[in-house]
């Protein structure tokens, strides 16, 4: 396709558009083991018509025993392209969590390996079977694409960047986790890890970003929404979470707001409070 690709797309918007040469729908939606939803499985019972289902967890560093780690870029790139995924290709991404839950890591994750013409579906599966729109069962079968990747290491930060990050104070750490989990008064979901949250970080949980039908706040309301949690859009930062899928919520709203100096803690609370030599803080943000 020709025309610009926004960041964030509407349901009118994909409809009018929704099979055209050009243009993948990829559904991207994950969800927390306790949750007792499979994101598989209601893909096969009912998804956007042509979507292609992106395995998250398929789609991470199988050889890491952290959860959701970027995967060798050859690796994405053979993934994608046993999708159909093409170089070429406009993709918009959604989930069914209603806050945009894995489909923000997923557009995050297309844009690290080099291929920024990825949208955001506003509302996700949701608004559009609230306005009634179509879906479909079958599986999508697509003949294999050719699809490269290359990393952008600058938007990506591990363990040993996070200490520096966290002793100097020159980047905002946002963490995207409930208050509860921030604070250390609310049991973490995965075994092991300690409550609370990296010293010096804000808490911002990233259902707060959206409206209640799921649509992503208007940008004024985006920026007061940031502002009132301690965070400034125009200041460097870096998003983090529980195993860096919700914390890219946070950096695409950054970049509806223009501003694109954001990194991912890819390791997020997984490493960092599974550990026992890392600072802890609890409490109240």
């Amino acid at each position: 396709m020709t025309e610009p690709l926004p960041a964030l797309v509407s349901t009118e918007w994909l409809a009018a558009r929704i099979g055209r040469p050009g243009l993948r729908v990829v559904d991207g939606s994950w969800y927390m083991p306790a949750s007792g939803r499979d994101a598989k499985q209601e893909y096969e019972a009912a998804h956007l018509p042509g979507a292609v289902f992106f395995d998250l967890d398929a789609s991470s560093d199988r050889r890491s025993p952290l959860p959701h780690m970027l995967p060798p870029a050859g690796d994405f790139a053979d993934r994608m392209a046993s999708l159909g995924l093409d170089d070429a290709d406009d993709l918009v991404v959604y989930d069914g969590s209603g806050a945009n839950l894995s489909a923000a890591r997923v557009w995050w994750m297309f844009r690290v390996f080099g291929h920024a013409r990825t949208a955001l579906l506003d509302g996700g599966s949701g608004k559009w079977k609230a306005e009634g729109r179509p879906f479909e069962s079958r599986a999508v079968g697509l003949a294999r694409g050719r699809f490269h990747a290359q990393l952008d290491r600058e938007r990506v930060r591990d363990l040993i960047t996070m200490r520096e990050v966290m002793a100097r104070g020159r980047a905002q750490i946002v963490d995207m986790r409930s208050a509860g989990r921030f604070s250390g008064t609310e049991p973490e979901p995965r075994a092991g890890l300690r409550g609370g949250h990296i010293p010096g970080s804000v808490n911002l949980p990233y259902q707060e970003l959206v409206a209640p039908d799921g649509t992503v706040l208007s940008r004024p309301l985006l920026e007061h929404r940031l502002r009132a949690a301690g965070v400034d859009p125009s200041r460097p930062a870096v998003a983090t979470c529980g195993s860096g899928t919700s914390a890219c919520t946070l950096i695409h709203a950054l970049y509806l707001l223009g501003h694109d100096d954001v990194a991912l803690y890819d390791g997020a609370w997984t490493e960092w409070g599974g550990r026992d030599d890392t600072p802890i803080a609890t409490g109240e943000p």
